[in-house]
């Protein structure tokens, strides 16, 4: 639209500015009147406030997409891996005795773990397993963990090896619980024994009336289990739990730097080149494999 600028001087020398639209031009134009002074041009036929009340329908569309939690769909890999970087920091954090984990490089829904057991009935035992994480969390159900090979145990499955997690974790709270709390979990079903609704009945039964037959069988799960710790992983992830024997020439230089680590310069942080997830820091393997073969 088109506007001319008219000029009047009044009889008292004055001045008005007039804005005029050009003919064929819609609405009106700004008026000013005197020095300083605006009048804004009137609001077109039909025209009202605008409703405040009730949300446009690409308001609606966008509040009936949204997830319950506020994350947009399009954030959620990213979300997933931001969560789960966070809750392997955590567990950093807590440096839980006995338990070592390490996360997939294939896949950040899987971690492979081992726990080494100090003291009591399953004294001396190493057993592997592994975590899966659902892809939904940590919104979803409780992580999974799954023996491999199955233990004795009373709320051990011993077809699949799955450990009941949701004795412990009734139902998955978001911010509340964390994958570490799952492995304090893993950790204490080896001191605190429950026989209440079991996955395995004949251990709970034995453990509860005839406990020298359930030590029994757990030695024989500790044998079976030792027996099988230099077998190769049945994956090739590169971040897969391996035990190697003893080999001086190996292992002896990386008992050494277990002993006395050394820190990392910081321009071989800045130019380490990662592999596999985000959160995984260079040279982690490595760094397992020495924890182990001081243990």
């Amino acid at each position: 639209m088109f506007r001319t600028l008219q000029v009047t001087i009044l009889p008292s020398g004055k001045r008005q500015a007039q804005l005029k639209p050009h003919k064929g031009s819609s609405g009106g134009g700004a008026v000013r009147s005197g020095v300083g002074r605006k009048q804004l041009p009137p609001v077109p036929p039909g025209a009202g406030a605008p409703d405040t009340t009730t949300p446009r329908a690409a308001d609606r569309r966008s509040a009936q997409d949204s997830p319950p939690n506020g994350i947009p769909q399009s954030y959620g890999p990213f979300f997933l891996e931001y969560s789960l970087m966070a809750e392997y920091n955590l567990l950093q954090r807590q440096r839980i005795p006995g338990i070592y984990v390490i996360p997939s490089a294939k896949s950040p829904l899987f971690w492979f773990g081992v726990v080494f057991v100090r003291q009591g009935l399953f004294q001396e035992g190493v057993f592997k397993f592994y975590v899966i994480v659902p892809d939904n969390y940590p919104d979803g159900d409780c992580p999974r963990v799954i023996f491999d090979p199955p233990i004795f145990h009373p709320v051990v499955d011993i077809e699949t090896g799955e450990l009941d997690v949701k004795r412990g974790f009734t139902k998955w709270r978001r911010n509340v619980n964390h994958i570490w709390q799952v492995l304090l979990y893993v950790r204490r079903i080896f001191y605190k024994i429950d026989t209440k609704n079991p996955l395995n009945p004949e251990a709970a039964v034995l453990y509860d009336k005839e406990l020298d037959v359930f030590r029994r069988k757990v030695t024989e799960t500790i044998r079976k289990c030792n027996e099988h710790i230099y077998d190769p992983p049945t994956t090739d992830d590169p971040h897969a739990i391996r035990f190697t024997r003893w080999d001086p020439s190996l292992h002896e230089e990386a008992k050494k730097q277990v002993l006395s680590p050394k820190k990392r310069s910081e321009s071989e942080t800045k130019n380490a080149q990662t592999s596999g997830l985000s959160w995984v820091k260079p040279g982690s393997t490595k760094a397992f494999s020495r924890q182990e073969a001081s243990s």
